[in-house]
């Protein structure tokens, strides 16, 4: 039986959080099979540069290894994960199993979830669950962390200490669900958001105007590493409410590099992110080693 006490817990997120420091998070996909060496290879160069890490679960439907798995591989490597639960694949029951779980292997960073539609997975066969969603997930963390289950039964054996957050998507075409959404995901206790992929930064500080104000709740703005115009095609296509601007497209078809102009439009984003918002999330599919050269052309200094 494993000494529960070796496990390392990791609270610099929450504490960089506390003390209104620039926040800035990046993704990290499981593997798709069972070595993680190159999920630790990619996020081994994160090292020093953000507050933590965030593990997708499932993402786009998409089958991967379980996040809480593979946060604890991170963990076990020295690196702060933020795990993602999603309530597509499993019931409160599962959900409140690997909450527990994820406490005991000193995994305290959880971004709650309700998760993609299984169609537009890989297996769209799967059955869904959708047992609970993101704003119920949350008040279930929030019972959990006060000793108590889903059905406000004791948990003998410890409360959690679970520090959650909840995504947001600024752009949302439905401007008083958007609202609605967010206000209800604070009063769940919600202690950060993470943003959807940002296009138009307008909205995004109007959103920061309108309806973020005064919760007092960090947002991390979306930042996502177009590899080329086709690439940003392809996003515009595949990925529901997002519009890359045609300038930005016209700006990487006509670069000799694509990926360094994609990289020089990154960071002109996070400098725009740092006079809006209180963090960046970078996001940079499978090439997650080109953050720290965005975090550096947009003078992002080193995380303590």
């Amino acid at each position: 039986m494993p000494d529960t006490q070796s496990f390392s817990v990791l609270n610099n997120f929450r504490k960089a959080v506390a003390a209104g420091e620039f926040l800035v998070t990046a993704e990290v996909a499981p593997p798709k099979g069972g070595d993680p060496t190159q999920m630790l290879k990619m996020a081994a160069t994160l090292k020093g540069r953000v507050h933590a890490v965030n593990i997708t679960d499932g993402s786009r439907a998409v089958m991967r290894m379980s996040s809480l798995v593979a946060s604890a591989i991170l963990l076990q490597n020295g690196i702060e994960p933020i795990c993602q639960v999603a309530c597509r694949d499993r019931n409160r029951i599962g959900l409140q199993a690997d909450l527990m779980g994820a406490h005991a292997l000193g995994i305290r960073n959880i971004l709650a979830l309700t998760g993609d539609p299984v169609k537009a997975g890989d297996h769209p066969e799967a059955k869904a669950v959708f047992d609970l969603e993101a704003v119920r997930l949350l008040q279930l963390i929030r019972k959990m962390n006060q000793g108590i289950d889903f059905n406000e039964k004791i948990l003998n054996d410890g409360a959690l200490d679970l520090f959650a957050g909840a995504a947001v998507d600024p752009q949302s075409k439905s401007w008083s669900g958007l609202q609605s959404r967010f206000e209800k995901k604070v009063e769940a206790g919600a202690q950060f958001f993470q943003s959807q992929l940002i296009t138009d930064f307008e909205i995004l500080e109007k959103f920061m105007d309108k309806i973020a104000a005064g919760y007092n709740k960090p947002i991390l703005a979306g930042i996502f590493l177009l590899k080329s115009a086709k690439n940003a095609q392809f996003i515009n296509k595949a990925v529901p409410g997002v519009n890359i601007p045609q300038h930005i497209i016209d700006r990487l078809a006509k670069a000799k590099d694509p990926l360094e102009e994609g990289i020089k439009i990154a960071a002109e984003q996070v400098q725009i992110a740092r006079e809006l918002c209180q963090g960046v999330h970078m996001m940079a599919v499978k090439r997650e080693d080109a953050i720290a050269p965005i975090l550096d052309l947009a003078g992002v200094e080193k995380v303590s």
